[in-house]
């Protein structure tokens, strides 16, 4: 497998933070979006995705070297660390462990007993890991099972503010609701005891094909 780190991203939408990318083979094939409605399949992050050079050593060695208190992304595109559905507990503490006095964060479409448990200890350990969901009763679910935190993906005219049957609080993320609002200056998605779930609108080249995958489920 091989991987990609760019230390500052020149993303309108993140801003200038440190982002990683993962191989296509860590993403789970139950992912909705998996090979047919993914952004990072379409476009520059598409590109960026199939420009990818460095060895997971690298890669850890250039995260542990980011200077305490950083803010950075992992994955732009692509999973947590395992083929397909499961997850490598050893090199998912490595990267626990590199991000050590760092903020970092990131997001699994992997739902699996095992990578839900993963996800929630590399979570309690410093690196968030954000749960994606794909609609409501999905989000209440995972609530239910002691999961947290929470995003879903919702259509492009998803409210700015909506409320789950179970009763948790869904908002936008900012930086798509916001012209003067990054992952840089918001960093909602790195607080793993944040009070409200995060939910994205269709974005990219296929968004019009998630809307309508979506719609009866949001």
């Amino acid at each position: 497998m091989q991987f990609s780190f760019v230390q500052k991203s020149a993303n309108a939408k993140t801003g200038p933070i440190p982002q990683t990318y993962s191989d296509e083979q860590t993403c789970p094939p139950s992912c909705k979006h998996y090979k047919t409605t993914c952004y990072a399949a379409y476009g520059n992050t598409a590109i960026h995705w199939r420009k990818l050079r460095w060895t997971w050593d690298e890669m850890l060695s250039a995260i542990a070297l980011l200077p305490a208190g950083t803010l950075w992304r992992h994955n732009v595109a692509g999973d947590l660390p395992g083929v397909g559905e499961d997850v490598d507990p050893k090199r998912l503490q490595e990267l626990v462990d590199a991000n050590a006095g760092k903020r970092g964060f990131t997001y699994t479409h992997k739902h699996s007993p095992q990578a839900l448990m993963a996800a929630a200890d590399a979570t309690a350990q410093g690196f968030t890991v954000n749960i994606s969901c794909d609609s409501m009763d999905e989000l209440d679910m995972m609530n239910r099972a002691g999961l947290w935190p929470l995003v879903i993906t919702g259509p492009s005219d998803m409210p700015e503010k909506s409320v789950t049957p179970g009763g948790l609080s869904v908002v936008v993320c900012p930086a798509q609701s916001r012209d003067d609002v990054t992952c840089q200056t918001c960093q909602l998605c790195q607080r793993k005891d944040r009070k409200v779930v995060v939910g994205f609108r269709a974005h990219g080249a296929k968004w019009k094909q998630v809307d309508f995958r979506l719609k009866g489920s949001v």
